[in-house]
């Protein structure tokens, strides 16, 4: 069976975004990776409990607050929890996330003004699951995630081979 990789749901076409868009992508990557049947959809977001459409949020401090200026800190650490909680279910070791969300942002983030601006910073649930030893990757970086891919498959197949070795002469 094939390693599952954990995608944002906009970018496969879902309308999960706070506006009830989506953002998706293509790209021979994901394509082939779709027709393995190797990703896991989700919304961070949606998984806190937020519904579509929702109020804008943004990063402000440590916390996430919406346009309203409402505190949905709680939501988003909801969401990346059990964002995180389906990576060791499926034993996920990397994701593909969207660039600038305050769930998923990867390098970038929004300042907390409403006004556009990105600064460089990561989203709620990219940072969860960095710092348990998920690689996480953005929509712009497919060939740096195809390859993170083939270093984790030749690194499992080594892990095979040395186990074959091992066993396969006890069994003789």
């Amino acid at each position: 069976m094939s390693r599952k990789i954990l995608i944002s749901a906009c970018l496969l076409g879902d309308p999960v975004r706070y506006d009830g868009h989506s953002k998706p992508v293509h790209h021979p990557v994901l394509e082939t990776w779709q027709q393995q049947g190797r990703l896991l959809a989700c919304c961070p977001e949606m998984l806190g409990g937020l519904g579509v459409p929702r109020l804008p949020a943004e990063i402000q401090g440590d916390g996430v607050v919406n346009i309203q200026g409402k505190d949905v800190t709680q939501a988003f650490k909801q969401g990346a929890g059990l964002v995180w909680a389906l990576c060791q279910e499926y034993a996920i070791s990397m994701a593909i996330f969207k660039e600038g969300s305050p769930s998923c942002g990867v390098t970038q983030v929004n300042d907390g003004t409403f006004q556009g601006r990105k600064i460089q910073g990561q989203g709620v649930t990219s940072q969860c699951l960095i710092l348990h030893g998920i690689r996480v990757f953005h929509e712009h970086q497919w060939e740096e995630a195809y390859r993170f891919d083939c270093a984790l498959e030749k690194l499992d197949s080594v892990k095979v081979n040395d186990i074959v070795r091992r066993v396969l002469p006890s069994c003789l």
